[in-house]
């Protein structure tokens, strides 16, 4: 029997409608999608070799300092639904460029259900907004302890803290400067070494 083809978004679904995690997971789709509090958003389209390359940076950095802890390192494509406390079902599905997750329970077949400890977004011409405005607020709601934002266009990383239910940002770190995670004492990011090769 042969397998069935993933097919497109457009003309398959009604974008207008709400959607569950339920209905996520039955999908088979030939563009990358989130599901934003029950609503379809399809992603950008594959990301740039510099996209990647910075992804890739980040997560070597992020992962040696996990080496020996109970904390898992973990890069896009995977799924991870968002406990959001004001929704009562699972109805929000992201796919971050870079994530930390120290409750390993939280791990299912098919990715994370439940808010990771911090997650790095890699911003692009397609997603800026997406990540800095919708993304920021639905973590912020999640209590996500720490979200951190590369811009690859200014060579820039910013830091955000939850603090009292609302994130607080870092100081604007540039090259030559080394961010810090405040959740993590002793994860230091070299902004040279992120953007090394880019």
């Amino acid at each position: 029997m042969k397998a069935e083809e993933p097919i497109s978004i457009y003309g398959k679904l009604d974008l207008a409608k709400e959607y569950s995690y339920s209905d996520y997971l039955s999908w088979k789709f030939s563009e990358r999608v989130e599901l934003i509090r029950g609503r379809i958003r399809k992603m950008s389209p594959a990301p740039s070799w510099r996209h990647q390359g910075i992804s890739r940076n980040t997560f070597k950095i992020i992962d040696a300092f996990f080496e020996n802890e109970q904390c898992g390192v973990f890069y896009a494509p995977l799924d991870v639904v968002l406990s959001i406390p004001s929704k009562k079902n699972n109805n929000t599905v992201v796919q971050p460029d870079v994530c930390v997750l120290c409750d390993l329970s939280k791990l299912d077949d098919h990715g994370i259900v439940g808010t990771p400890d911090l997650i790095v977004e890699i911003l692009s011409r397609g997603n800026a907004k997406h990540d800095l405005d919708t993304k920021f607020e639905l973590y912020q709601e999640a209590g996500l302890p720490e979200y951190w934002i590369i811009s690859p266009m200014e060579k820039t990383i910013i830091i955000y803290t939850l603090q009292n239910g609302i994130f607080v940002g870092s100081k604007l770190y540039t090259e030559g400067e080394i961010a810090k995670s405040k959740h993590f004492t002793g994860l230091d990011l070299d902004v040279n070494k992120v953007f090394e090769g880019i």
